[in-house]
Formats: C-alpha cells, sequence, structure tokens
C-alpha cells in the first residue's frame, strides 16, 4: 500500500493508532507481542513516518543555521561541507549565510536566518564583539566556532591558536631562520584568531632569544591571497626582508609565495613560508605548503554533537527563545569550551623536495 497511514496500520495490527504511535516512536509502554503486531503490520503496509509532520509535533523545524565569514573561503567551505555532512546523521538541513565580517549582518543572524525558523545555529563571528555574544546567549541555541571569546556562556569549539602558531614559528626557527615575519595582523577585528596567533609566534620567538621586531609584523584587511601578496611585497621592498615567515591562513601564503617569486626569491632557500589552515590548494601547489592543520572533521562533529545536546531540552515556543524571567524546568547544561586538534604539516615550502 502506497502512502499508508497510522490508521490503515492499526486496522492491520488490530489496535489503536495511539499504539502504532507509540511504537512509531519507539516509547517504552507497549507490550511485547504488541510491539512485534505493529511492527509487522509497519513492514507489511511499507509505512514510512511523515519526518517534517514529526518535527512540527516535536516543535522543531529541522533546520539549523550556519553562519560564517566568507562562503568562497577554502576554509570554510571546507568546513561548511563537513557539517553539511554531519548534520545528516542529526536528520537535520542546513541553511548557510554569509557575514562578509559585518557586524551589521551578524547581529541580524544571531537572531536566526530572516524569514526562517531554525532549531539553532552553528557561527564563526569575525565582529560582534564578546559583550554583544553574552547579550544573546539566552536566545536560539548557538554553537561559536573560531577564536572568538564566548565568555564560558556558549558552546564554543576551536583549535588552539596560541600553541599551533608557536608550533608553526618554532619549525622555522628548528631550520635555522631567525628573521622571521607573521603576515595577518588584524586589530580591526574583535575575533581573537590574529592576536592568539601573534602571541604564539611572539612566545616562540622569546623562547629562541631572537628579538621581537615589529617591522615584521605585517597588518592585513583580510585573510586573501591579495593581501599576503600585498604584505610580502612590502617587506620585501621597505628594506625588511625576513628570511622566513608565519602566514595566519594558507591564502595569505599563497599570495606571499606569489611576492617573493615575482621578485626573484627561491622558496625554501631564501625564504621559509608556513601557513595555517591546510586547505587543498597548499597541498597541491608548487612548492606545497607547510602548514598548520586544524582537525575540521573534529570541529565539525563536536560542533554539532554540542547543539545536539541543547536541542534535546524541549523548545521554548515559535520563535525559539527563552524568556529569562520564566523559569525553564530543567537547567540548561553548561557552556562547554572544546579544543580541537591540530597538527604541523611539513611540505616543500619550508624544506624543499626530498631527497
Amino acid at each position: 500500500m502506497v502512502g499508508a497511514s497510522l490508521k490503515d496500520v492499526a486496522m492491520r495490527a488490530g489496535v489503536s493508532v495511539r499504539t502504532v504511535s507509540n511504537v512509531v516512536n519507539d516509547f517504552p509502554q507497549v507490550a511485547p507481542e504488541t510491539r512485534r503486531r505493529v511492527q509487522q503490520a509497519l513492514e507489511e503496509l511499507q509505512y514510512r513516518p511523515n519526518a517534517a509532520a514529526r518535527l512540527l509535533r516535536a516543535g522543531r523545524s529541522g533546520l539549523v543555521g550556519l553562519v560564517i565569514p566568507e562562503i568562497d573561503s577554502p576554509y570554510f567551505g571546507e568546513l561548511a561541507s563537513l557539517l553539511v555532512q554531519a548534520a545528516q546523521q542529526y536528520g537535520w538541513t542546513l541553511l548557510v549565510d554569509q557575514t562578509n565580517g559585518d557586524p551589521d549582518r551578524e547581529r541580524l543572524l544571531l537572531d536566526g536566518p530572516p524569514g526562517q525558523i531554525v532549531d539553532g545555529l552553528v557561527m564563526s563571528p569575525w565582529a560582534v564583539s564578546p559583550a554583544e555574544l553574552r547579550r544573546r546567549a539566552d536566545a536560539v541555541p548557538l554553537v561559536l566556532l573560531g577564536e572568538q571569546d564566548a565568555a564560558g556562556l556558549i558552546d564554543h569549539v576551536s583549535v588552539d591558536s596560541v600553541a599551533a602558531a608557536a608550533e608553526a614559528t618554532g619549525h622555522l626557527i628548528g631550520l635555522g631562520r631567525r628573521r622571521i615575519a607573521a603576515i595577518g595582523v588584524q586589530p580591526h577585528l574583535a575575533n581573537g584568531t590574529a592576536q592568539q596567533r601573534i602571541t604564539g609566534y611572539r612566545q616562540a620567538l622569546r623562547a629562541a632569544g631572537i628579538p621581537h621586531d615589529p617591522a615584521l609584523e605585517m597588518p592585513v584587511t583580510a585573510l586573501h591571497r591579495a593581501d599576503g601578496a600585498r604584505a610580502m611585497r612590502e617587506l620585501l621592498e621597505g628594506g625588511h626582508a625576513p628570511d622566513a615567515v608565519f602566514c595566519f591562513s594558507d591564502q595569505l601564503a599563497l599570495g606571499a609565495l606569489r611576492a617573493a617569486l615575482d621578485h626573484g626569491l627561491a622558496v625554501p632557500d631564501d625564504l621559509a613560508v608556513c601557513g595555517f589552515d591546510d586547505i587543498e590548494d597548499g597541498r597541491y601547489g608548487t612548492p606545497s605548503l607547510t602548514t598548520v592543520a586544524p582537525d575540521k572533521a573534529g570541529i565539525a562533529e563536536r560542533a554539532l554533537s554540542c547543539l545536539a545536546d541543547r536541542l534535546k531540552r524541549p523548545p521554548t515556543g515559535a520563535g525559539r527563545r527563552r524568556d529569562p524571567e520564566v523559569p525553564s524546568g530543567d537547567a540548561p547544561p553548561p557552556a562547554r569550551r572544546i579544543v580541537a586538534a591540530h597538527r604541523l604539516v611539513v611540505r616543500e615550502s619550508t624544506v624543499g623536495r626530498p631527497g
């Protein structure tokens, strides 16, 4: 039978519609023999539950918002793909939107995509302040990605950018490099990514007894190839030529590589280059790019696991917002700070071709 209903199944099994519903929803209060008859009827009639109707009855939409700064960024594109795959395990559909780091756009999307009722949000903010995030801690269930400060009020999944940057810089120091530049300083943004990576860079220099030279720390407007190329040209043409450079993203590193080659430098003989993100382009360039590889699959899985734990609590109405003045019954689980793994992947841009 095509399109069999609960009533059809109930008639076949000789039970009530409520009993069939209890079996379909795996409620325990059904006698074993009754459950067997209902399951047999379900199979014979090829009953398929209406997932949309079930979600609506549960007060859920099955939609989760993913808010990222740049859809066309290779890092965020790869991460979004992994999040979409991970969401399928929960039966969720991801709605993806981008902010371009615009604070007004981030504030708007913090309340959920316009015109859509989402069950929760996964967001990588660049511009909104920690104070604004704290004010929204009781809104739509939210998981943060990246190095923005969640103040212990919001589930937060990130890598240890300080440790990763120190490891990358230490790798360059271990190769005998002493004039090591850093490309990617972003004082205009509220997120902590650039600040944490410059902190790790400076820690590694200090541990090696290498003096800190502010002229080797290059600010950028964005983490794009063009910004990396411009910063590298300024270093080379401004009398501050380095013998190595740690870039805060692989896109910056690819731009820096292009500028170095245009200036006649040999990589890595004259200049060693290290990036961050392990995007696919860096693995297949010439030379291939040494980089810090965050566990992107782990970030996606842990972020959605946090969100799933939040969504186990009953929704609080059509807007999915909780009134902090109204007791909610059981208290929500405490916010979690999850640090995903990373590893340094050494390739040709720092050590040359093997053998």
